[in-house]
Parts: structure tokens; C-alpha cells; sequence
């Protein structure tokens, strides 16, 4: 990739994440049943809160274990029921959550949404 093409690919992901910010209300309130399956599938739990939000379709279950310390088998289940309740992305690999949720998410406690 030229420089050129970097610096335009940098400027639309910032972009792209004003434009969620400006809409994260809407987008809250369009996802708010898939929202509440992910509070309800991942509870209270830090190591599986911080696990959710490294779900980007670019890390393997194995990736994103070592990257929290999450237990094995919490996370091959919690994967395993957001893939039934279909708020993943394709497979279960390389698990990418398919609602976008903010960086507060858990802290709202689903006040927010």
C-alpha cells in the first residue's frame, strides 16, 4: 500500500469512528435487543467483557485468551452462545461481533441503550 493510500485509509477510520460516535444513540437504540443478548451471554465477568471488545474478525479464540486470560472454556462457551444467538460474523475462529458497541458499554449497565 502507497503512503498516499495509508494516510486516506488513517483519515476514513477516523471518520468512520466520529460518525459512530455522533450516532451511538441511534445505533443503541436500532441494536438494543442484540445488545442485551451480549450483556446477558458475557455478565459480569472482566476478563469476558475486555474479550468482546477484541472480537474483531482479525484475532483467533487463542489470540484473544492470551490477550485477557480468559478461561478456555468460558470463552469457547460464550462464543459459542453469541454464535447462536447470530451476533457474530461467520465463524467461530475468528469470532467478529456482528453489533457494534462502545468502549463504556459495560459501564452503562444498559442505562444508556
Amino acid at each position: 500500500m502507497s503512503e498516499d493510500s495509508s494516510n486516506v485509509l488513517e483519515v476514513l477510520q477516523k471518520i468512520h469512528g466520529l460518525l459512530e460516535l455522533l450516532a451511538e444513540d441511534k445505533i443503541a437504540q436500532r441494536d438494543a435487543k442484540q445488545r442485551a443478548a451480549v450483556r446477558e451471554i458475557v455478565g459480569t465477568s472482566a476478563k469476558k467483557q475486555e474479550s468482546i471488545f477484541l472480537m474483531d474478525g482479525t484475532r483467533t479464540q487463542a489470540d484473544i485468551r492470551k490477550q485477557t486470560s480468559v478461561n478456555q472454556g468460558h470463552l469457547s462457551t460464550m462464543v459459542g452462545k453469541l454464535h447462536e444467538a447470530k451476533l457474530l460474523i461467520d465463524d467461530t475462529k475468528r469470532p467478529k461481533l456482528a453489533i457494534s458497541i462502545p468502549p463504556n458499554f459495560f459501564e452503562s449497565n444498559g442505562k444508556a441503550d
